[in-house]
């Protein structure tokens, strides 16, 4: 059978995709040299350019560049040639050729890139027209984006330079040459053409490339005419052959006598590339403009950009863009223009468009609802219209105000920055100072823009859906004050929007979530823990009443006051000197944000020495790799954020010459030094492209071919589910219990399919198990309702002393008699209250903790009985009486259930319980509201579930339980149900002054089901990381490694590295074939060593710096479910005994279990190995502990009986105490139970009631406390302190 062909392998494009010279033709020089003779220099008429020569990579053809490191069947970009404008080309109107034809006529055949139409390309490159000088003029540069039809984007840099007119000079294609410098010719033909060269690359170099160009320039003026081509040429061959930097901090330098030009990489895999000055618009405008600007592109207007420098119109445009990141423009964007093109302005879409300041009259009169942007003069407005809404809309005030505030205090002058330095005497050095002050200044600038949008967004999260990706817009702009209204209108029907809304949906951690979460307010860390209603809580109501924007929160006030009345809130005071750089604006919102760039590091690539053969080519690769290798070689074992992009840029490199085993190499290392850069496509291409024997040779390495199996073998992506973003509409059908459990879901009322279970129960009590469209729209809008009265609540600040500053006023009686007084009762989270009526004032009922009885009866008023609720405190005689008429039974019944939830809280030391709480009393009183029956009381009581719950089983915690929990805390809070618990680690903080301080917190980490994990900061059990993934299968074991570094080991094989800093996984390792089981750390030895096994017996050892296998064994056992590490032996728990191991694999001993002690089969669980010479293990499914001595492991285990002990799940050492957890009997019932066990008694010592499901995890917090993961039936980590 014949042997399939190996397929065509591309590769990465470099930095220039295309290069070409455009001037006037030669029968236009021709004839208007006939001009001037004729008529003088005083009337030079204009030209019309065209493209004369255009040089597209590569730039040696396939014939030259054979040789024996080449594969060139397979390998390389298709064949293109460089092609020169031929004598006689008809001319061509611009535009009106098909688009997709790039070639010019009667040009020889080569290949254009997409993007660049060619008929066009003269246009903006003399976008004002050609115009012949009498005098020489300085060289000019200006900055094109090119889009094609797919909306693909290309960058164009222009230099613009001045030549004598000359019979031997500027006739191109000519035969005759001046053998003289061109300084001497000025002034000999009396005039001077302009001509331009353009590079098109993929990447905005734009400062980069205007460099580069700049000193083409200084040779193009000294070099004979028909030298220029030829100059062009090895210009264009050096700037194909610089590979674009992969992201990350490496920047790429490169000689371009007499400038060190760098091209700097981007941040990250979804930063855009920043090569220009973003303080450019700050120059331009008032930050009170730039904020007009921005609030048009996130309208997506109709804007036009209008200047005399060509130069700023896209410098200035892609600055905006640049502050927009992550939210990206979705429309046309040219923000060059050339006079033929300007009816482009009349487009009825959204685009954003530059013209030159001399069409400003025109493009005002002749096109209508168009935003005018000057950046000459720094001002903005809009173009004649009829529509009365052509008003910009204003960003919200607050946001807003604290963005000018942020921007006044930035230094935006370097000559203040570097006064204080020496002149610097080299080129290089003076403009690497003022590369270094450009980047700090960009950095900051990107995160004042960034957290302005996530000043203007960040309240969008809090009325998402996520399991059925449903944004409710209608809730979200009904909490927008009245002001803010028609601004978030307008942004809410935006593409742009629209695709912010399904990033956020996803969940995605781009720079915008990022930023969310460290500018996050410890306020919102702690509710993100207590899932609950939202109510403002007494702090926000004392700052919205001291604040003057409340007149124009919606529904706030009756009438508005005298405008003379209102101040504006105070802002930090202007920085009035130019000279230093603010940040504490930037600090007092966000505490953690930190301005100062990240550290850059530069590689300079070696020369590249004409003329362009083969084996010059050959010897610039061959330096390059050289200069790569020994870079590597100086760096440090833990600079692997360096090393990565080291490995692809040699990678490259390899393929470039050819050597495809090579570059397979440097991408396998890469893959496991940093995943996120790793080049899945090229690496899949360069395996395809591979002949036969290349690929035998490659599969012969195992760590080439686990690479092979990688990117070939593992099954494609799942057909990507719909990620369309749904917006929230009432039902307009009946609903059964499955449909209406995602009706409240998406509504943002609840999540927990277990309490909406309930609410089905109470809405259909009495009737057909369907609920109406009807219900539901009443049921909703009481809910609703109730939000809003309770958002309008305003206490006297008489009130507000006596209550926390985290309490929120749940729910108001009507007006009342009660035995303290007329007044309404107020419900918080924490107490009962009476807002006495006439005079303000405050009177405590009671807080839930301190109810003793609670009752509903009726009282005699002449001949009526009044319903009277009827509440008795322990730490008070007398009791309180409400006379609350038809309010009464529903108060009972909220009260019993708050009081019931306030005692679970407090037995189980778990707050979540008193949310839970809340949330069922505000159901009941939205389910009473929506019935309005003579059972709707019976109907609300089905929600009564904590109140049950104490009724029918006895509440009390064993003593020796709650005297050791100290807290609960739940990872599931949010979810639509509670999750298990697999994993849990503690890592201890470390202070790292280049980190921020939230990093030096000790964490928690806690895998749930599915790969997801979630970091708690532990210093205050709230969150510190949301949800992130590693994989899709189950987590079995974490470890931390060199306090930088945290590895999960998963079900699916693979190895996770986690940094503990960026909280992101760069790193896997894939070099098991099955669940890694087990993960330990060699202590003591550097560099460390972490030691790894999977279920089918492998054991691997891991140098942590270089992530590479010291050591490999495979253990003849299936079953392999953890190991330990003691007295360099390794300790092996499989399925059926406990095996002892050197470190490299040799057998020393096999424990197993007597057959007259347990079963035949005893699977291991885990082990422990004391200082006192002992060695405790348990078996999965047993309920007793075995303790080996290790001095005479032959003799038989002692065994510990755990009491009501049904299974044992994990055990832990913690000081002179073995834990151990599990599931048991506790009356009468299955619960999950620890076993507090003494190493020298060997006796039980506690045993705790710690879950309602199996203790699934036990990890120690430094010996002082332990912490328990349960399994999904509860879902919750307890915390136990440690005796």
């Amino acid at each position: 059978m014949a042997e399939a062909a190996p397929q065509h392998l591309s590769l990465p494009s470099g930095l220039l995709e295309l290069c070409a010279l455009l001037g006037a033709p030669r029968d236009s020089l021709r004839s208007l040299e006939q001009v001037i003779q004729k008529r003088g220099v005083r009337s030079l008429p204009s030209l019309d350019p065209e493209v004369l020569s255009v040089f597209v990579p590569p730039f040696i053809s396939k014939e030259d560049s054979q040789g024996p490191a080449t594969n060139c069947a397979t390998l390389g970009k298709g064949r293109r040639r460089s092609f020169r404008k031929k004598r006689e080309k008809p001319k061509t109107e611009a535009w009106k050729g098909p688009p997709t034809d790039s070639r010019g006529p009667d040009s020889e055949d080569i290949s254009v890139p997409g993007g660049v139409d060619l008929h066009a390309l003269p246009q903006l490159c003399f976008p004002g027209g050609m115009h012949v000088a009498p005098e020489p003029k300085e060289d000019q540069i200006h900055f094109l984006v090119l889009t094609d039809v797919c909306g693909n984007r290309t960058y164009g840099v222009v230099a613009q330079y001045y030549r004598p007119l000359h019979d031997d000079c500027c006739f191109y294609n000519g035969t005759a040459h001046l053998e003289l410098a061109w300084p001497s010719l000025v002034g000999a033909a009396g005039c001077f053409v302009p001509f331009a060269v353009c590079v098109v690359s993929r990447f905005p170099y734009y400062n980069s490339l205007k460099d580069c160009l700049s000193c083409l320039l200084t040779h193009l003026k000294l070099c004979k005419d028909f030298e220029v081509d030829n100059h062009i040429k090895d210009f264009a061959a050096r700037l194909s052959l610089i590979p674009s930097p992969p992201p990350g901090p490496l920047h790429l330098m490169f000689n371009v006598k007499p400038l060190h030009v760098v091209f700097p990489s981007r941040v990250d895999p979804d930063s855009p590339v920043i090569d220009l000055d973003l303080h450019l618009p700050l120059l331009c405008f008032q930050p009170e403009k730039v904020l007009q600007i921005l609030a048009c592109l996130l309208t997506e207007r109709r804007i036009v950009f209008f200047s005399s420098d060509w130069a700023l119109l896209t410098l200035i445009a892609e600055c905006f863009m640049i502050y927009l990141h992550p939210l990206q423009w979705q429309h046309t964007f040219v923000p060059i223009l050339s006079g033929q093109m300007l009816d482009f302005v009349m487009a009825p879409t959204s685009f954003l468009m530059g013209c030159h300041l001399d069409h400003f009259e025109e493009v005002s009169k002749e096109a209508d609802g168009l935003i005018l942007i000057d950046i000459d003069h720094g001002s903005i407005t809009c173009s004649k219209s009829s529509a009365s809404d052509m008003d910009i809309p204003d960003i919200p005030f607050l946001v807003a105000q604290t963005f000018i505030q942020r921007v006044q205090s930035l230094q935006l002058h370097p000559e203040l920055h570097l006064a204080h330095l020496s002149s610097s005497t080299d080129l290089n050095e003076g403009r690497a100072r003022q590369r270094a002050w450009q980047q700090t200044l960009n950095s900051c600038i990107q995160h004042i823009t960034l957290q302005l949008l996530v000043g203007i967004f960040r309240e969008v999260k809090k009325h998402l859906n996520y399991e059925h990706r449903v944004f409710n817009s209608e809730e979200f702009l009904k909490t927008r004050a009245t002001g803010e209204q028609r601004f978030y209108k307008q942004v809410l029907d935006t593409y742009m929007f629209h695709s912010f809304l399904k990033a956020r949906l996803s969940r995605r951690m781009d720079a915008y979530a990022q930023m969310d979460l460290d500018t996050q307010s410890e306020e919102d860390r702690i509710s993100g823990m207590l899932i609950s209603p939202r109510r403002p809580t007494v702090e926000k109501m004392a700052l919205r009443k001291s604040s003057p924007l409340n007149i124009t929160h919606r529904r706030m006030v009756v009438s508005m006051p005298s405008l003379q009345d209102i101040t504006l809130p105070e802002l930090p005071a202007r920085n009035s000197s130019l000279r230093i750089m603010d940040t504490t604006g930037c600090r007092d919102s966000s505490p953690v944000l930190n301005v100062a760039p990240k550290s850059t590091y530069t590689f300079k690539i070696p020369e590249i020495h004409f003329p362009l053969v083969s084996q010059c080519i050959q010897a610039y690769h061959a330096n390059f790799v050289t200069l790569l290798s020994k870079a590597m070689s100086l760096l440090g074992p833990d600079n692997s954020l360096l090393l990565a992009r080291y490995f692809y840029l040699r990678g490259l490199v390899h393929l470039m010459q050819g050597q495809l085993l090579s570059a397979l190499s440097d991408f396998q290392n890469l893959y496991k030094t940093d995943i996120r850069i790793f080049p899945t496509d090229l690496v899949k291409g360069t395996v395809e492209s591979m002949s036969a024997p290349e690929r035998t040779q490659a599969e012969q390495t195992p760590e080439l071919r686990r690479l092979i199996t990688e990117v070939l073998d593992k099954p494609g992506e799942a057909t990507k589910a719909d990620d369309a973003v749904k917006h929230f509409e009432l039902p307009k059908k009946h609903m059964q219990l499955e449909d209406f459990v995602k009706r409240v879901q998406e509504s943002g009322i609840v999540k927990d399919t277990n309490i909406i279970h309930r609410l089905f129960d109470a809405l259909t009590v009495g009737q057909q198990k369907l609920i109406d469209p009807e219900t539901f729209r009443d049921f909703y809008n009481c809910w609703k309702e109730t939000e809003a009265q309770a958002q309008e609540v305003s206490l006297p600040s008489l009130v507000v002393e006596h209550l926390d500053k985290n309490e929120c006023v749940y729910k108001l009686s009507s007006s009342v008699k009660t035995n303290r007084g007329v007044g309404k009762i107020a419900m918080t989270q924490k107490r009962l209250f009476l807002l006495t009526e006439g005079r303000p004032g405050y009177v405590e009922i009671s807080t839930f903790r301190n109810i003793e009885e609670v009752r509903s009866t009726t009282v005699a008023f002449l001949l009526l009985r009044i319903p009277t609720l009827k509440i008795k405190m322990m730490s008070k005689k007398e009791v309180f009486e409400a006379n609350l008429k038809s309010e009464c039974d529903l108060w009972h019944l909220m009260v019993k259930e708050m009081w019931a939830g306030k005692k679970l809280a407090d037995d189980h030391k778990d707050p979540q319980y008193v949310q839970q709480a809340l949330t069922n009393v505000l159901l009941m009183d939205a389910v009473v509201g929506t019935l309005q029956s003579p059972g709707a009381i019976y109907a609300a009581s089905k929600l009564s579930y904590f109140d049950k719950m104490k009724n029918e089983m006895p509440m009390a915690v064993p003593k020796t339980t709650s005297e050791t929990l100290k807290h609960k805390i739940n990872p599931s809070a949010g979810e639509t149900g509670p999750q298990a618990i697999d994993v849990l680690l503690y890592t201890p903080g470390y202070l790292d002054p280049a980190e921020k301080v939230e990093d030096a917190h000790p964490k928690l980490w806690c895998a749930l089901n599915e790969g997801r994990v979630i970091v708690f900061d532990a210093s205050s059990w709230t969150i510190h990381q949301p949800c992130f993934k590693v994989g899709t299968s189950k987590v079995n074991c974490m470890v931390m490694a060199e306090q930088s570094q945290v590895w999960i080991g998963s079900d699916d094989s693979v190895i996770y590295i986690i940094n503990v800093h960026s909280m992101s996984c760069n790193k896997q390792l894939t070099d098991h074939r099955t669940g890694v089981t087990g993960l330990i750390v060699q202590d003591g030895k550097k560099p460390s060593e972490v030691y790894s096994c999977s279920l089918d017996g492998t054991v691997l050892a891991w140098n942590v710096s270089t992530l590479r296998v010291t050591c490999s064994f495979q253990l003849p056992y299936c079953g392999l479910t953890s190991i330990s590490l003691h007295s360099s032996s390794l300790w092996c728990c499989t399925d059926s005994s406990i095996v002892v191991v050197t470190t490299h694999g040799t057998r020393c001993q096999e424990l197993r279990i007597d057959e007259d002690v347990g079963e035949a089969q005893n699977s291991f669980l885990g082990l422990q190995l004391l200082p006192e010479g002992q060695l405790w293990a348990a078996c999965a499914g047993h309920s007793e502990v075995y303790i080996w001595s290790l001095q005479d492991l032959a003799q038989a285990p002692q065994r510990i009986h755990l009491q009501d002990c049904s299974e044992v799940s994990c055990m832990i050492r913690v000081k002179r105490q073995i834990w151990v957890g599990g599931r048991g009997l506790s009356q009468g019932r299955l619960k999950g139970k620890i076993y507090v066990i003494d190493v020298e008694k060997k006796t039980v010592e506690k045993e705790l009631l710690a879950h309602a499901d199996t203790v699934r995890t036990l990890c120690s917090a430094e010996d002082r406390y332990v912490l328990s993961g349960s399994g999904r039936e509860e879902g919750k980590i307890a915390i136990w302190k440690v005796e």
